[in-house]
């Protein structure tokens, strides 16, 4: 089924819950290469999904229970960079690319316990823990 409605918009009721709770920019991303990869793939829904969402993961980075925009777009993980699913390990929408200021800073908004003292890897790994939690705890509301 579609994701955007006749005017472009993303149609919400077809938009995946973290993506409800994002900006505009995130859920037409989503909904305008969903739509686009469909047709490309012959309605191959699920492949149409995966290429929708590294659409996202390349212009936004998972922060809790929604997306926000990147300072930079740009691959966000292993897997990103090498392309499909067989290569790298997916970061889940944490920008594992970023620096490891950026990523105190988000750990710090999500009140990640010990984040001082932890390696670049383990900041990717606990955001990754923390904004499940928080999509979790967002879907129970």
């Amino acid at each position: 089924m579609p994701k955007t409605n006749k005017d472009g918009s993303a149609r919400k009721s077809e938009l995946p819950s973290t993506l409800e709770r994002s900006s505009k920019k995130a859920q037409r991303t989503y909904a305008h290469t969903y739509d686009a990869a469909l047709e490309q793939y012959d309605g191959d829904e699920e492949r149409a999904q995966r290429t929708a969402w590294a659409s996202v993961k390349h212009t936004h980075e998972k922060v809790g229970d929604h997306w926000e925009a990147k300072d930079e777009p740009g691959p966000s993980d292993e897997r990103a960079e090498t392309g499909g699913r067989s290569g790298g390990v997916s970061a889940g929408g944490v920008d594992a690319n970023a620096t490891k200021e950026h990523l105190l800073g988000l750990a710090r908004r999500l009140d990640v316990k010990g984040r001082s003292r932890m390696t670049k890897a383990e900041l990717v790994e606990a955001l990754h823990r923390a904004n499940q939690k928080a999509t979790r705890e967002a879907r129970e509301d």
